[in-house]
């Protein structure tokens, strides 16, 4: 028996955070995923175009990748990574030959937050510097310093911020200002490849090439946040490829678990033998977390969803760009991570609402939350972005 959506608002608000919102003036209750698609406890079918946030990429409930968890759940659920176990050194092994040439080294975690901010204590180690450049408008985590290194007013919620450790920038001259003067207390530059929360803002492509040469001249490293943008979200295995551009770190989580809390960071070989005091994961890089990693990787490789990505994204982009309507503002971005910039914020929750009630579950970003954001499952088909296209051109 399902509670249905006004009870859960109700308990909602009587016993978790108020600070937690939800989409939706009227919200499903979702019980059922299936690949592509959502199910609400009516039984009302929807189709999935936000992916919760790129984290399903291989689809919602996928067999293949379920099969593994629960093979892995039936032999041996956790030990802390103290211990000796396959599945960790599995998934290292393998993401060293699908990363960036020279980034080998790994260490596993619970979510994206704790992902970047590890990163970031890995670039203060190895450098014995403290301070950081950012982009404005970055997101980078929930943690104080991740938060600290967040450029979103609305998502720096700490009141005790870090603010004389970060430089935010938004173009090269500022940063080659900032190295000029104090490189010598800077441990690394860090960026998302898009900026997903920001609004899909996507960089031209000789953008960190050019800061690359800039930190290389100022022993500064590059810190590249793929938390929404990896695993084939864009059309590449890691959106950083796009740039031409070898990272000395880069943090991830999201779709490398497929709805399994899973998240790490990596460094080139170089950097991480420098990281050499204790450190541990309680739950970072669990055999069951692991196994969920390790089928995820094999799923988009058997199913080329790289490369499917990048060519659904192409017909998504160009039908988006097709659409001919007053309220649109810009289309950007890259595979499927897609952003529609709309004219206002209310335009954006009515759109929303409406394609709900139409069955389809799209999402929303941007600094006035004024973008629409089309970061579906991977495993979407033309059929899918045909269905979309025409019930988005109808609520336009």
């Amino acid at each position: 028996m399902y509670f249905g959506p006004e009870k859960i608002k109700e308990k909602r608000k009587e016993y978790l955070m108020p600070c937690l919102n939800n989409f939706y003036q009227n919200p499903p209750q979702l019980v059922r995923g299936e690949m592509q698609y959502l199910y609400d406890s009516e039984g009302k079918k929807y189709l999935d175009f936000f992916a919760g946030v790129s984290v399903m990429n291989c689809g919602h409930s996928n067999p293949y990748i379920l099969g593994k968890v629960i093979e892995q759940l039936n032999t041996l659920q956790h030990v802390c990574n103290i211990y000796l176990t396959q599945p960790i050194v599995e998934l290292a092994e393998k993401l060293a030959k699908i990363l960036p040439e020279d980034i080998n080294n790994s260490f596993f975690c619970m979510s994206g937050s704790e992902a970047m901010d590890g990163a970031m204590v890995l670039a203060r180690t190895v450098t014995n510097k403290r301070k950081f450049i950012a982009l404005k408008n970055s997101l980078h985590g929930r943690t104080n310093l991740t938060m600290s290194a967040t450029n979103i007013n609305m998502w720096r919620t700490d009141p005790f911020l870090n603010e004389d450790d970060f430089y935010f920038v938004s173009t090269i001259e500022e940063i080659e200002d900032i190295l000029v003067k104090d490189a010598i207390n800077i441990a690394g530059f860090m960026a998302e490849p898009i900026q997903g929360n920001a609004g899909i803002i996507t960089p031209e492509l000789d953008f960190f090439e050019k800061i690359k040469v800039l930190l290389a001249k100022h022993d500064v490293l590059m810190i590249i946040d793929e938390v929404q943008t990896g695993f084939g979200r864009t059309g590449k295995m890691f959106a950083i490829e796009h740039y031409n551009v070898m990272p000395d770190i880069i943090a991830y989580a999201k779709a490398i678990g497929n709805g399994i809390p899973m998240a790490g960071f990596s460094a080139r070989s170089e950097i991480a033998q420098k990281f050499v005091k204790p450190s541990a994961s309680t739950l970072g890089g669990n055999p069951v977390s692991c196994a969920a990693a390790l089928a995820v990787l094999e799923y988009i490789d058997n199913n080329d969803l790289v490369k499917k990505s990048g060519d659904l994204g192409e017909y998504l982009l160009s039908k988006l760009k097709s659409l001919k309507h007053e309220s649109i503002i810009d289309v950007r971005g890259k595979g499927l991570m897609l952003g529609v910039e709309l004219k206002d914020a209310q335009k954006v929750d009515e759109v929303l609402e409406a394609l709900k009630d139409n069955g389809i579950i799209l999402g929303k970003n941007g600094l006035q939350r004024n973008v629409l954001a089309f970061q579906p499952p991977l495993v979407i088909n033309k059929g899918d972005i045909d269905f979309l296209i025409e019930n988005l051109d109808r609520v336009l």
